[in-house]
C-alpha cells in the first residue's frame, strides 16, 4: 500500500510540475507575441484621451508635457522598465511621485506594493486622481501601444514622428527633414 501511495504522490507531483511548466510556457508565448495593431491603436487612444497620459508625458512620451500646470512625467522613450513593471506603474501609480493609480481598486486589498489605503495614509503618501480609471484590458492595450511606439524607441525625430502618427502631421513639422 505504501508503494501505491508514494507512486500516486509522485504522479501528482509530476503532473503539477508539467502543468506549471506548460502554463509558464503559455504565458511566455503570449508575452513574446507581437501585439495586434488594433490593440496598439486602442492603446494610443487611451494614452491620448481616456488616460490623458500625454498631459504629463508629452504626445510622444518623451516627457515634454503639453500643459505647464501638469506634473512632469517621465521620458518613457528612455524607460528601461519591462512590461510587467510598466503595467504595475499604470495600475498602482508610483508612491512619492505624481503618477496616479489607474486601477480603481489599487489600494483596496494590498494588490499594489502590498499596501492598502490605510497604509498609504499612515505613511502620508498620496496620489493625484487619474483622469479616468482603466480596466485591466485597457491597461494591457496601453502597454501594447507604449512598447510598440514609445518605450525603447529612442528620441523623437521626423521619421519616428510620421511612423508614430501614421502620416506627416503638423506635430512632425518641428523636426527637420
Amino acid at each position: 500500500m505504501r508503494a501505491g501511495v508514494r507512486g500516486g504522490l509522485w504522479l501528482l507531483a509530476t503532473g503539477c510540475l508539467v502543468t506549471a511548466a506548460s502554463l509558464s510556457m503559455g504565458a511566455a508565448a503570449r508575452v513574446s507575441q507581437a501585439p495586434d495593431p488594433d490593440s496598439i491603436a486602442a492603446g494610443m487612444r487611451i494614452f491620448r484621451q481616456k488616460g490623458d497620459c500625454q498631459a504629463c508625458h508629452g504626445w510622444a512620451g518623451d516627457g515634454r508635457k503639453m500643459d505647464n500646470q501638469m506634473p512632469d512625467g517621465a521620458n518613457l522613450r528612455e524607460s528601461k522598465l519591462d512590461r510587467e513593471k510598466v503595467i504595475v506603474a499604470i495600475k498602482c501609480g508610483i508612491p512619492g511621485k505624481p503618477m496616479p493609480a489607474f486601477d480603481r481598486l489599487a489600494y483596496s486589498d494590498g494588490r499594489c506594493y502590498g499596501m492598502t489605503a490605510a497604509d498609504l495614509q499612515k505613511r502620508q503618501i498620496s496620489f493625484p486622481d487619474p483622469p479616468a480609471t482603466l480596466q485591466p484590458r485597457e491597461i494591457e492595450m496601453l502597454a501594447d501601444f507604449l512598447f510598440a511606439k514609445v518605450i525603447g524607441q529612442g528620441p523623437m525625430d521626423r521619421a519616428r514622428c510620421i511612423e508614430f502618427w501614421g502620416s506627416d502631421v503638423e506635430a512632425c513639422r518641428e523636426f527637420p527633414k
